[in-house]
């Protein structure tokens, strides 16, 4: 989990680490849906699992053909390396999608 947290910081640098929104860690910025919220992380035996923004998952079907997904999580088993720089890549597109949605109603 430390890798998928560095390679999100590394990606995001001036969001938001929350744990209270499904309290489990999670990224956001601050007036957007979702409470700004475009990238969590959690562990589930035997898989570290990055949550992301549905649309990503769709858009990326391809690139993440050896892993189990479901529409909003990708589970990458704990045993094996984290692909870091595909991580990096799905959480880029995970803040454009929040980017390019509508903001929250102030």
């Amino acid at each position: 989990m430390k890798k998928i947290r560095a390679a999100i910081r590394a990606v995001a640098s001036d969001a938001t680490e929350r744990t209270d929104y499904f309290d489990i860690p999670g990224y956001s910025y601050e007036g957007f849906d979702y409470d700004g919220m475009f990238a969590w992380f959690s562990f589930k035996r035997p898989h570290v699992r990055l949550h992301l923004r549905p649309p990503v998952i769709e858009e990326h079907k391809k690139e993440l053909v050896s892993c189990a997904t479901t529409k909003a999580i990708i589970s990458f088993p704990a045993d094996t390396d984290i692909p870091v720089t595909l991580v990096k890549k799905l959480v880029k597109a995970s803040i454009k999608v929040m980017k390019g949605s509508s903001r929250k109603p102030k």
